[in-house]
């Protein structure tokens, strides 16, 4: 008997010294992702008391998303609306220092198709960057496009059209066959 229960209590010992084990008798400690803790707005007592409590689980009117709640921060937008600079004007509704800094940006000339521009480049240095790790990856030069024409069999072929009087379009073109590299070929 005590030797059975000596049995299990080194299981259970050598058991907990297990991380998995620990995790499913909720021994480890589970800290929350500091990146997805977003603030809540602080309560507050309404001015006009005739107003109905809020319903649970409604959202918080006060709160918005992140976004609506970093625009409020930058652009002192506390309606919560979005504020478009438009190409005419720029928004009266915004202080002083808001207005001279995008008038001295160029807010007012913006381009209107800056996204279509912006995903080009970021296209054209994609296919730049997918190159440069083809070539780290695979330690190989890519093949060129297209066929190698043999010179000296051309010249021929040529000088035996215009000696039979053939046009120099007739017959094949000679090509020169890439050899195919062994996977570990120039490694060494």
């Amino acid at each position: 008997m005590t030797f059975r229960l000596l049995v299990v209590g080194s299981l259970m010992l050598g058991l907990a010294a297990c991380g998995g084990f620990r995790e499913q008798l909720g021994l480890t400690k589970q800290s929350p992702d500091e990146f997805r803790v977003v603030s809540r707005a602080p309560l507050t007592v309404p001015p006009d008391f005739s107003l109905r409590p809020p319903e649970p689980g409604a959202p918080r009117p006060q709160e918005g998303t992140p976004a609506q709640q970093a625009e409020r921060a930058v652009f002192r937008n506390s309606a919560g609306q979005p504020t478009v600079v438009t190409q005419t004007a720029i928004n009266p509704n915004r202080s002083p220092g808001e207005q001279s800094l995008l008038s001295a940006a160029g807010a007012q000339n913006a381009e209107p198709n800056i996204r279509l521009l912006v995903d080009r480049e970021t296209n054209q240095i994609n296919a730049e960057s997918e190159r440069f790790v083809d070539l780290l990856v695979f330690w190989n030069d890519q093949v060129p496009a297209g066929t190698i024409v043999d010179p000296q069999a051309e010249l021929r072929r040529l000088q035996e059209n215009a000696a039979l009087g053939q046009p120099p379009t007739t017959g094949p073109t000679p090509q020169i066959e890439r050899r195919r590299r062994a996977p570990l070929e120039g490694i060494f």
